[in-house]
């Protein structure tokens, strides 16, 4: 009971990163304690930045105060990161981590409703880039949030797009609000993760009549139907098959009926009478 309290005190301090050190199930039970409330949304801004050659990592900006902007829109489709030309203190509030963010699911029970081990990752699928909550054995993957990944910038960042039914919320203990963001889903994890595996739950998926299969050739024309051999009728009042007649033979001169080179040919004379 006293470790159960401790985990408990330091999770309401935000200490996390220590409380989850102290044992997963303890922590996990504690954490169903906590209440999610509803933020401005406005003030937010879910932002990816590139690391190293082909990483992402995962941050969170709040606007705190209305001046300075911590963030600003670029005509490329990036966002200019801001805070990182004055003194933000008070100004501007960074979740950087899985100390700073966390999914919830329905009754925030994540032991329970199967949400357990679901991690927030960014993963490049394709042309798009992707918020996922992933189990770390691959055993199951919700899309949260999406962005179209057209560059790579060090000192810029890819703002996401959260899928319809997530939002961000606060952490809360009692009338206390902490340091600590949830990328919340009305459903239960289990249903969604049964959702995704089913293909019901919007993701774009390669059906069957989209594979990319070589056309198939049209098969070739039948051949022509045979023509029935003609019968005629006999004595008998039998048909019969009647051999067709054969061809008139072309009348071809013998070689001592024509005349040779050289050679006198005698004519019959007829006498002249009047």
């Amino acid at each position: 009971m006293q470790r159960n309290y401790l985990a408990l005190a330091l999770l309401g301090c935000g200490g996390a990163a220590l409380a989850a050190s102290l044992g997963g199930p303890a922590v996990a039970r504690a954490a169903a304690l906590f209440e999610a409330r509803p933020v401005d949304a406005s003030r937010f801004a879910v932002l990816a930045r590139a690391v190293g050659r082909d990483d992402w990592t995962l941050l969170v900006l709040e606007q705190l105060r209305p001046a300075p902007l911590c963030w600003q829109s670029r005509t490329d489709g990036l966002v200019d990161p801001s805070l990182n030309r004055f003194d933000f203190t008070g100004i501007c509030g960074r979740y950087i981590d899985s100390n700073g963010y966390s999914v919830r699911f329905g009754n925030g029970d994540g032991e329970r409703d199967g949400a357990a081990g679901l991690r927030l990752r960014l993963a490049q699928v394709g042309q798009e880039l992707q918020l996922q909550a992933a189990a770390p054995d691959q055993g199951g993957v919700l899309v949260v949030g999406r962005a179209a990944a057209t560059a790579r910038q060090r000192d810029a960042f890819v703002a996401i797009q959260l899928e319809p039914g997530w939002e961000l919320k606060r952490r809360s203990y009692g009338n206390q609000s902490l340091n600590h963001l949830y990328f919340a889903h009305g459903a239960s994890a289990r249903d969604l993760l049964e959702q995704a595996a089913a293909g019901t739950d919007g993701t774009p998926r390669l059906t069957a009549s989209r594979r990319p299969f070589p056309q198939l050739l049209a098969p070739p024309p039948p051949p022509p139907p045979l023509v029935a051999p003609i019968t005629t009728r006999t004595r008998s009042s039998t048909w019969r098959r009647q051999a067709p007649s054969p061809a008139p033979e072309a009348e071809v001169a013998t070689a001592s009926q024509l005349p040779q080179q050289g050679r006198t040919i005698a004519l019959q004379v007829i006498p002249f009478q009047e």
